[in-house]
C-alpha cells in the first residue's frame, strides 16, 4: 500500500464530515466514488477498494444518489435494439 500525503485547507478540513482519526477513510472514500462516478473504475473495483461486497455498495452508492445504471442517450438506445433482437 502508498501512503500519499496531501495538504488541505483547514476550512476544507471543517466541511468534511468525519470523527477523529477517519479523515483518511473519509477521503479513500469520496476518491474512489468519484472515480467510480467518472466511469474511471468499475462498480466491482469500487466496492473492492472500499471492502464492500457489490449488494452493499450498490445500496451506499443509491443513498448517495449515485446512479448505478448510467448511459447515454445512444447507449440506452443500443442496448434497446440489442434487446429487441433477442425477442
Amino acid at each position: 500500500m502508498d501512503t500519499v500525503t496531501v495538504e488541505l485547507d483547514r476550512e476544507l478540513v471543517n466541511l468534511l464530515p468525519h470523527a477523529p482519526g477517519h479523515l483518511a477513510d473519509k477521503l479513500k472514500e469520496y476518491l474512489v466514488l468519484e472515480l467510480y462516478r467518472q466511469h474511471e473504475i468499475s462498480m466491482g473495483k469500487a466496492a473492492e477498494l472500499l471492502g464492500m461486497d457489490l449488494r452493499t455498495f450498490l445500496t451506499f452508492a443509491d443513498q448517495l444518489d449515485i446512479p448505478y445504471i448510467d448511459m447515454s442517450e445512444e447507449e440506452l438506445a443500443v442496448e434497446i435494439a440489442n434487446a429487441r433482437r433477442i425477442e
